[in-house]
């Protein structure tokens, strides 16, 4: 055993079965142990005279203090803690307190975390890379929370949460789950463990979406599947690609030399349909389970690469299979995919086209508004029954920007499980939506709006393949307020505003001229 004066002593997640003897050994031979007193419950065999300093909760600062005073002292201690003791514990603030000339030896001791355990008991979830990130918003601002849960959502990486939901803290992890429901589908696989290995364990599993009927507390792990999480038996698990199952699931058949057209709009398809009729080779790239479906049926000439990838999988897709041309049709309002698009030509050098919908925005009778917190702010003054024809993704932000207002919102998306959850975790009544395939005719919208006693419609400036002209001439019909949320603007670097313009741009051979 180390010489150490000061052990940072790791006793996992609560059996003593799970002790490291290294654990057991440096409890055994020290002095005075210090710690949280359920952690003594834990441990109580392997306490056999040593001083014994237990501080409660939130006192974690002067249990490290009182651990180095000790050290100082010339005895040798333990500070123990629950999982790792570098994970989310107390290693970090004895070195934070440990001065540099301290005479001390310190070793850290590691053991098991709270991941390790949960994913234990559920199986094997994270077989694959994955992240943790607690929801505790004591020592770290709750909106660099919400800013990481959206990158890693975004990288699909598999995700455990600690510090899941508290007395005081209800409502972040539901946060947490809408935002990862806009970049992940909601039939991702998770896990819910409570008091792993401890008495009163529970272990359960769920779709992504289940998890907003679910409660929790701070006993509470949560393990986030990605894209290749199953079920097997009572099981989960996440694909590590030995059999090759990462690589045919997303890239199947996926051809060289290929112009790739980035869709998930109608109008997109049509671009893929036209570039395999005058003989090119198209790789079509859908995000959605729905999107996916929409291809198979309506693109059966172009090779399809389905599924929400991250920055880094989506350059290796591009440059593994030696991308002639990316062209870029996706939604007007999705920035973020065309800022990510452009970013990815230029690290590869592949030539970028976006095409675009032209847009057709009459502003009579029509009040234009730059965001989505100015047109919520609006509606809420110019309506009650507010529609918001605005599809899916925004719709959390909405709400959340209304509040606790006395208005009824209702809302129109695509009929799809990821499209349906997303509104129904935003807020809206079931009774409240129509999940439809558009576009739709403005006697459709007029029937709809009269049934449902509309009397305000957020939209934005989707052009005619997203229904626009239908959609405010129904809506000057029935003397409905209209608020038009702006397109974001852009700098592509170019763009094409009709299917000819974007043939003329390629070469036979796929090539940009």
């Amino acid at each position: 055993m180390s010489e150490a004066g000061l052990f940072l002593v790791s006793i996992g997640p609560g059996f003593i079965e799970h002790l490291t003897p290294m654990a057991a050994q440096a409890l055994q031979e020290s002095d005075a142990v210090v710690g949280y007193s359920l952690y003594f419950e834990w441990i109580k065999p392997l306490l056999n005279g040593q001083e014994i300093y237990s501080l409660p909760l939130t006192q974690e600062r002067e249990r490290a203090r009182k651990a180095l005073d000790l050290a100082r002292k010339g005895k040798r201690v333990s500070l123990v803690s629950s999982g790792d003791v570098g994970v989310y514990a107390m290693a970090s603030l004895v070195f934070e307190e440990l001065k540099e000339m301290d005479p001390i030896e310190v070793c850290v001791v590691p053991g098991i975390t709270a991941a390790n355990a949960c994913a234990s008991l559920l199986g094997a979830p994270l077989s694959h890379d994955y992240a943790t990130l607690s929801l505790s918003d004591l020592l770290c601002p709750w909106s660099t929370i919400e800013e990481r849960a959206r990158h890693l959502a975004e990288a699909d990486l598999c995700m455990v949460l600690y510090n899941v939901q508290s007395r005081t803290r209800q409502a972040g992890i539901y946060k947490i789950i809408r935002i990862l429901l806009e970049h992940k589908s909601a039939n991702t696989i998770c896990g819910v463990v409570r008091n792993a290995y401890r008495e009163g364990q529970s272990v359960s599993t769920s779709t992504l979406s289940e998890l907003l009927q679910q409660s929790f507390d701070m006993f509470t792990t949560i393990i986030v599947g990605n894209q290749y999480t199953k079920r097997k038996r009572h099981f989960i698990y996440t694909d590590r690609g030995y059999s090759g199952n990462l690589e045919s699931t997303v890239e199947e058949e996926i051809p060289k030399g290929a112009i790739w057209v980035f869709s998930g709009t109608s109008d997109g398809n049509e671009l893929a349909n036209r570039l395999v009729a005058l003989g090119h080779t198209v790789v079509l790239s859908v995000a959605t389970d729905y999107g996916a479906e929409m291809a198979r049926r309506n693109c059966p000439g172009a090779y399809l690469f389905a599924g929400r990838i991250g920055w880094e999988a989506r350059r290796n897709s591009l440059r593994n299979s030696s991308a002639a041309a990316i062209v870029d049709a996706t939604h007007p309002y999705s920035v973020s995919m065309s800022e990510q698009l452009i970013e990815l030509s230029q690290a590869l050098n592949v030539p970028y086209l976006r095409f675009d919908r032209p847009s057709c925005l009459d502003e009579r009778d029509v009040e234009l508004c730059h965001t989505i917190e100015e047109a919520t702010t609006r509606a809420i003054e110019l309506g009650k029954r507010i529609f918001l024809a605005t599809g899916s993704k925004d719709l959390s932000e909405f709400l959340k920007i209304a509040g606790a207002t006395e208005r009824m919102w209702f809302a129109r998306v695509t009929p799809d499980n990821q499209s349906i959850a997303q509104a129904v975790a935003a807020g809206i009544p079931r009774n409240r939506i129509c999940a439809m395939q558009g576009p739709f005719s403005q006697a459709f919208n007029e029937s709809l709006w009269k049934e449902w006693q509309i009397d305000c419609l957020v939209t934005k400036d989707s052009g005619t393949a997203g229904g626009y002209e239908a959609k405010i001439g129904a809506a000057r019909k029935l003397g409905i307020p209209i608020l038009v949320i702006k397109r974001p603007v852009v700098q592509y670097p170019r763009v094409a505003y009709d299917f000819q313009s974007v043939a003329n741009y390629l070469s036979p051979n796929g090539v940009a001229v």
